[in-house]
This record gives structure tokens, sequence and C-alpha cells, in this order.
């Protein structure tokens, strides 16, 4: 299959969040699609982002999606590339596609002094986790935690 591997433009914007969707019930969370254009728009977008996203095209249709930004490890003292999200619809699988998102991420990495990329992926995800390993990742067993915004209310009260 022929296909290309390039930056997300603002007219994407509509299909990322269809994306999200697709990506969340894939992985069987909640997503609620209200507003997130607006919201995402400026962090993909902006005069100066903070969020980076691929887009995965084949005669100008969207494959799939890879997003991700630069952080800092405290540990290591370094900025690291996070992948937060990847995803190919299911008939894309399979076809090399994923692995050229990851590897264009790694150049990112690379171009911005990273030594370190992370993400995560849920532990019913066989077939992600074979194809991750199968990379060369490694993992550290560590368990997600996060509080919502009005456990944030509660927690600044």
């Amino acid at each position: 299959m022929n296909y290309k591997i390039r930056k997300a433009v603002s007219k994407d914007i509509t299909e990322i969040i269809k994306l999200c969707a697709e990506h969340a019930e894939y992985e069987k969370a909640n997503y609620d699609a209200t507003g997130k254009a607006e919201k995402l728009f400026p962090f993909l977008f902006g005069p100066n982002p903070k969020l980076f996203c691929l887009i995965a095209e084949s005669e100008n249709q969207i494959l799939g999606y890879a997003t991700y930004s630069f952080e800092m490890s405290t540990w290591d003292a370094e900025l690291y590339a996070h992948m937060d999200c990847l995803y190919l619809r299911p008939q894309f699988r399979s076809l090399g596609i994923g692995e050229a998102l990851v590897k264009e991420i790694a150049k990112a990495a690379s171009d911005n002094n990273c030594k370190i990329m992370q993400w995560q992926t849920p532990v019913f995800n066989e077939r992600a986790i074979k194809f991750y390993y199968r990379i060369g990742a490694t993992s550290k067993e560590k368990l997600r935690l996060y509080v919502d915004e009005a456990t944030i209310n509660n927690l600044i009260k």
C-alpha cells in the first residue's frame, strides 16, 4: 500500500477528533468529542504548539494518526518524547504504517536531543504490546493514576 506520513494541518482537526473517538472506543475508554476541536486546536496549531500530530494518509484518505509532545524527566534531568496516541484504523494495521509513525516520532525526538521516548498502552492491548516489543521497546510496571476536575477542585479547597 502506498501511503505517506505528514504533519497534521489545521484542516485535519475534525478528522483528528474522529480518530480520537475511534481510538478511545478501541481502548474501551469514554470519550466525549464535544468541544474537543476548539480545545485541541491551539495546542496543535497555535504559535507555540505543545502537541504535535502526524497523519498517515493514502490517496487523501486518513489511515491513522500519532501524537506526541516533549516533556521533562526530573530523574533523567532531560527532555523526553512522549507519544500520547498511536492509532490506525483496523483495515490499515499490520502494513508497517504504525512503525513508520513511531520512526517519525523518533526522528523528532532525536532532533530535539531527546534520548528517551515513552508511551503507554492498556494491558489488554496485546497486539500493540507485541508490536512495541518487536520494535525494541521495554517496559516498566507502573500504575497510571489520575484525578478528574472535580477531584482537583476538592483538593484545592
